[in-house]
């Protein structure tokens, strides 16, 4: 794994613009580095994000296709990828969630 300064990983980036992606989708999920690193163990971004959601989202799964929110997920995080990329010179990638919309889905 390339480090882009000397305490900001790969995996740190990834994870932040995860958390930024959700929030883009009005999806009020956070990743915190524990749960990250767990569900980093398995190398392909979208079995992981499919395993998450038959593992924690189910209910969500209902309602959506798991194929297309795991597509509208990852360009999303596509999307906010390189923000997050760009700061970490800055020290490591935050995501800090806004206060709840009354549109975010669940809410």
């Amino acid at each position: 794994m390339q480090a882009l300064s000397s305490h900001v990983t790969d995996i740190e980036i990834d994870r932040a613009a995860f958390n930024a992606a959700f929030y883009e989708l009005g999806l009020r999920w956070h990743w915190d580095s524990r749960a990250y690193a767990k569900l980093a163990r398995q190398a392909c971004e979208r079995s992981r994000l499919e395993g998450y959601l038959q593992a924690e989202q189910a209910p969500l799964l209902r309602a959506y296709d798991a194929a297309v929110l795991t597509e509208a997920i990852l360009q999303a995080k596509q999307r906010c990828h390189p923000a997050h990329a760009a700061h970490a010179q800055e020290g490591a990638p935050r995501f800090t969630r806004p206060p709840v919309r009354c549109d975010e889905i669940g809410v």
